[in-house]
């Protein structure tokens, strides 16, 4: 919503990295987005400290040919820290003077707070519109729904949350859905934390957790839970209520450019939701989901009416 009440055209963004990939590989995923009709990219690493494919340098220069293609570039955080360290690359990447910054935790709100403006990043739980009210007295512009929150909820806090605050939802993607200190890849190889050897970059979209029941259930990713299915919402493009402004696309290691054309196609009219969504499932070998946007189970999978 612009500050003169007019609704502006949905914009799509690209959200960080979930996963560890190497150098090679995020440089060429970057490379395949500059001529994406994407508007937002989100760069960094958000799970784990450990992985450091690329230094802050490279993480820059990615950004300079992101931004010499026309799109907005936004620094994030980690997502949780432990370690004076990691609180040290949170402090590096916040004093930097040139792109703004997703914050993935308070640490990184506090650091940004009265200086500059930010980004609200999901994983700060974000529940109730005081929360949010408090958030943009300290600089917050925009806000990434927590993925569990419906559209009602969305279409409520509209009601009473700043003209000027941008809503952002995830839109495509594993949703992530919880951190721990443990990391569960590690346990998984039956490795200390410390001594992983970086297990994890051998699951370039995860490692999938199954039922005994042999049902698909959750993926891990290092720290990171997500879910099994994929999370859907290209029916909410055009011709929703909720108000969000902004629907993020989290990257996957095979056909994300594809995933983003798909998704212009529809806001644009050039193609239809159910259309769109066919295309979609052919490209994942999991099952879609958005149930979470219709108040219902995560797992779920609706129409854009809200039938199964």
């Amino acid at each position: 919503m612009s500050p003169s009440g007019k609704a502006l055209p949905v914009r799509l963004s690209l959200g960080p990295i979930q996963y560890y990939w190497g150098k090679e590989k995020i440089i060429d995923f970057y490379r395949s987005v500059e001529t994406t009709p994407v508007d937002i990219v989100y760069l960094g690493e958000t799970v784990c400290s450990k992985r450091r494919s690329l230094r802050l340098r490279d993480w820059i220069e990615v950004a300079e040919r992101l931004r010499s293609a026309g799109k907005e570039v936004v620094f994030s955080t980690l997502a949780l820290l432990e370690a004076n360290s990691e609180l040290g690359q949170v402090r590096k990447l916040c004093a930097n003077e040139t792109f703004p910054i997703e914050a993935n935790d308070m640490s990184a709100v506090q650091m940004l707070a009265g200086k500059t403006s930010f980004i609200g990043g999901a994983s700060l739980n974000i529940y109730n519109s005081r929360t949010l009210r408090k958030l943009v007295g300290m600089g917050m512009t925009r806000w990434v729904m927590p993925v569990e929150l419906s559209q009602n909820v969305l279409a409520d806090f509209r009601q009473e949350m700043p003209v000027a605050i941008e809503s952002e939802v995830f839109a495509w993607g594993r949703m992530p859905i919880a951190y721990s200190a443990r990391c569960y890849t590690a346990r998984a190889h039956k490795v200390p934390k410390d001594a992983c050897g970086y297990c994890c970059i051998d699951y370039p979209d995860g490692l999938m957790l199954s039922t005994r029941e042999d049902e698909e259930f959750l993926v891990i990713n290092g720290i990171q839970t997500q879910s099994a299915k994929v999370h859907n919402l290209v029916h909410a493009l055009r011709g929703s209520t909720a108000g969000a402004d902004v629907f993020r696309l989290s990257p996957q290691s095979e056909h994300t450019p594809e995933v983003i054309s798909l998704f212009d196609q529809t806001r644009n009219g050039a193609l239809k939701a159910d259309e769109a969504t066919e295309e979609l499932k052919a490209l994942v070998s999991d099952d879609l989901c958005n149930g979470y946007w219709f108040n219902q189970a995560g797992m779920a999978s609706y129409g854009a009416t809200g039938s199964q």
